[in-house]
C-alpha cells in the first residue's frame, strides 16, 4: 500500500502555519469590529438543501458535490441524501430558519471559517477539500448594507497586505427583472450557439445566465461581444446599484463595474461582486466573491428576509502571501481606532479608515456599535495608541477628536490636518 493523501487535499504542515494563523486572526479581528458574530455549522448537510438554495442546474450541486454514506452494507435509518458541504452560506440559513433567528433583533452579522468539498479537477488554488471564510448579514436591504460588506472585504485584503487586486461590482437584478434577462441573453447566445460547450448549450435553455460564468475559452469568447444586460433589470435595482457605488465613493473604495459578472450560484440577487489579483485576467482563481441574496430565505418557505453574504478562500489567499513574500507578523497592533456617532459619522469614518491605511498607518474600526462607550472598550482591547472621534457636531465643524489611549486626553484637529497630527504623535 502506498501511504498518501487523497488526490485534491493537502497536509498544511508546520512551515506553513503562521500563514494560516496570520489569515485567521485578521478574519477574527476583522469580525470583532465589524461586528460580526462567529457561528459553526456541520460539514455534512442534506442534498436538498443545497438542490433548493444554491440550485440543481448550478456545477457545483450537478457535478461536485461528494455523497455521504454509511460503510458497509447496513442502511442508514436517514432515508435522505447526505452531502459534504460545498460552501457555507445555505448551512448557515438552515441554522438561521431552525433556530428562528428571525425573531432576533436586526441586522444579524455572522461569520464562520471551515472546510468545504467540491469534486473539482485538482490544480493551483483549486482543492478537493478546502477552507472558506463566509461572512453574512441578514434583515438590511438598505444599500449602504451592500456598500459596508464590500467595504470590509476590501479592507480585509489591505489589512492582510495582499497587493496588485481589483474589486469587480455589478448588479443581477431582483427575481422580477430575471425573466427579461435570461430572454436578452437567449436572444444573443442562440445565435452563438455552434460554439458554446455541450454543458452551455443546454444552459441555454434552461438558465443563460450561468454561461457568463464558464471557464471554457469558446463560453468566454462567446460572451466578449454581450452588450451589458444591466440595462434590462428595473429601476428599482438600479437605483439601488447606483446608491451602492455612490457609498463606494464616499468611502474611497476602488472598484470597477463589471457589466456581464455573474456569479455561480443561483440564489444571488442585486449586487453582486469579486476580488481577484489583476494578473487573473479571466477570474480562474477568484480571492472573494459575494452578493445579495434576497429570495434564498423565502426559497425555503420562511418569510422573505433581505440578506447579503461574501465568501474568501483561505488557500488561494495563502497561496499569494507566499507568492508576494509578504512577512508574517500575527502580533501586529491597531495604532489608531475610529469611533463614530450618527449615520453620517459612519458614511466618514469608512473614508477615514482607508486614508489612515493609505499612508500606512494601522487602523480599524467598528461600524456595527453605536454607542461611543462600546467603541472605545474596543479600542482598549485592541490596545490603539489613539482613537479619532467623530459625530455630527464634528461632520458640521470640519474637525476631528483625536484622543489617547493610553492618557485619556484629546483635542480637536480640522480634518485636513488629522493626519500630520497623528504621524507626529506616533
Amino acid at each position: 500500500m502506498k501511504l498518501q493523501n487523497v488526490r485534491g487535499t493537502q497536509d498544511i504542515l508546520p512551515e506553513d502555519q503562521k500563514y494560516w494563523d496570520f489569515v485567521f486572526n485578521v478574519i477574527d479581528k476583522s469580525s470583532e469590529i465589524n461586528g460580526f458574530e462567529k457561528i459553526n455549522t456541520p460539514i455534512i448537510e442534506y442534498l436538498d438543501l443545497f438542490e433548493k438554495g444554491t440550485g440543481e442546474n448550478t456545477e457545483v450541486v450537478s457535478k461536485q458535490m461528494f455523497e455521504v454514506s454509511r460503510f458497509g452494507n447496513e442502511k442508514d435509518d436517514d432515508k435522505r441524501i447526505q452531502i459534504l458541504r460545498p460552501e457555507i452560506t445555505p448551512g448557515i440559513v438552515r441554522s438561521y430558519i431552525n433556530h428562528n433567528m428571525q425573531d432576533w433583533l436586526k441586522p444579524i452579522q455572522l461569520y464562520s471559517v471551515g472546510p468545504c468539498f467540491r469534486y473539482e479537477k485538482p490544480q493551483a488554488g483549486r482543492y478537493r477539500q478546502f477552507w472558506q471564510c463566509d461572512f453574512e448579514s441578514f434583515g438590511n436591504e438598505d444599500p449602504a448594507t451592500d456598500a459596508r460588506m464590500i467595504s470590509m472585504a476590501w479592507s480585509l485584503f489591505k489589512d492582510l497586505r495582499i497587493r496588485n487586486i481589483e474589486l469587480e461590482i455589478n448588479t443581477i437584478g431582483c427575481k422580477k427583472c430575471r425573466p427579461q434577462i435570461n430572454d436578452f441573453l437567449k436572444s444573443y447566445f442562440s445565435k452563438k450557439k455552434a460554439i458554446l460547450c455541450k454543458d452551455c448549450q443546454a444552459r441555454l435553455a434552461t438558465n443563460p445566465i450561468r454561461i457568463l460564468d464558464c471557464k471554457k475559452v469558446n463560453c468566454q469568447k462567446a460572451a466578449k461581444g454581450l452588450p451589458p444586460f444591466t440595462k434590462q433589470v428595473c429601476d428599482k435595482c438600479q437605483d439601488h446599484f447606483q446608491q451602492v457605488i455612490d457609498y463606494l465613493k464616499d468611502a474611497k473604495v476602488n472598484f470597477k463595474v463589471s457589466n456581464n459578472l455573474v456569479r455561480g450560484l443561483d440564489y444571488y440577487t442585486r449586487t453582486i461582486f469579486e476580488i481577484s489579483l489583476k494578473s487573473d485576467k479571466n477570474r480562474q482563481t477568484t480571492l472573494l466573491g459575494g452578493g445579495r441574496y434576497d429570495n434564498l430565505i423565502e426559497t425555503y418557505g420562511e418569510k422573505p428576509t433581505p440578506a447579503i453574504g461574501c465568501a474568501l478562500g483561505i488557500e488561494r489567499v495563502v497561496s499569494v502571501l507566499k507568492k508576494q513574500k509578504i512577512k508574517i507578523d500575527i502580533s501586529e497592533k491597531t495604532q489608531v481606532f475610529v469611533a463614530q456617532l450618527g449615520e453620517e459619522a459612519k458614511r466618514k469614518a469608512m473614508t477615514i479608515l482607508e486614508i489612515l491605511k493609505t499612508e500606512g498607518i494601522s487602523a480599524r474600526a467598528a461600524l456595527s456599535k453605536n454607542t461611543l462607550k462600546s467603541q472605545l472598550k474596543l479600542a482598549n482591547k485592541l490596545k490603539s495608541d489613539y482613537a479619532i472621534i467623530i459625530g455630527q457636531r464634528e461632520i458640521l465643524d470640519g474637525t476631528v477628536i483625536i484622543r489617547s489611549m493610553k492618557e485619556g486626553t484629546q483635542e480637536v484637529v480640522e480634518q485636513e490636518t488629522f493626519v500630520n497630527k497623528l504621524q507626529e504623535k506616533l
